[in-house]
């Protein structure tokens, strides 16, 4: 992988589970977006380290928005996004992706979350399992990275069911917006097999 420039690299487009259908964003799909992230405003702002962008004013503009540059991204390789769709319902019931990806190593970061109504329903560990698949199959990776506030307890969950090991908690690694230093739990995993 060294010698390849990312862009020329085959990865599939989609993902199937046994309940979802991971897929980039693609144009159109803003409004159900912006469904999804309205209603998870309030517990996704708790951690705006993770997630500075969902500090910003969501609105129909700005989710169709996302969703058009996240799709440029996938296909330039800068970002591998995709979004967690519910094969009964059709439902956004998160997102998820592959982040700040070095290819000379290969290793990626894995990040997600998950729409209010439906958490506690496994949708985000069913998706972040086969991203990690998706990562040592397609891309190679010899180690994926999950970083997540050291409170956020339901991410450092997600992170110890998909087979994560906590490697570091970073004290005072950053601050919130608030001006309140916040600590850092840094997991990794690795293929089953060197």
């Amino acid at each position: 992988m060294t010698d390849i420039d990312p862009i020329l690299i085959d990865l599939p487009a989609s993902i199937d589970t046994a309940r979802l259908h991971m897929r980039p964003p693609q144009p159109g799909d803003g409004a159900a977006l912006h469904a999804a992230l309205v209603e998870s405003l309030a517990e996704l702002r708790r951690f705006l380290g993770s997630l500075p962008w969902v500090e910003r004013e969501q609105t129909l503009e700005s989710a169709e928005l996302w969703c058009r540059t996240a799709n440029a991204n996938f296909l330039t390789r800068k970002d591998l996004p995709f979004l967690l769709i519910e094969k009964a319902s059709g439902d956004i019931v998160g997102a998820s992706g592959l982040h700040r990806t070095v290819w000379t190593t290969p290793k990626t970061e894995v990040g997600y979350w998950g729409r209010t109504s439906r958490n506690g329903q496994g949708f985000v560990t069913e998706g972040v399992m086969a991203l990690c698949q998706y990562a040592f199959e397609h891309i190679r990776a010899v180690r994926i990275e999950l970083v997540t506030d050291e409170e956020n307890t339901s991410s450092r969950k997600v992170a110890q069911r998909c087979g994560f090991t906590l490697e570091a908690t970073q004290r005072f690694e950053r601050r919130d917006p608030a001006g309140t230093l916040r600590n850092t739990c840094r997991y990794a995993r690795w293929p089953t097999t060197g």
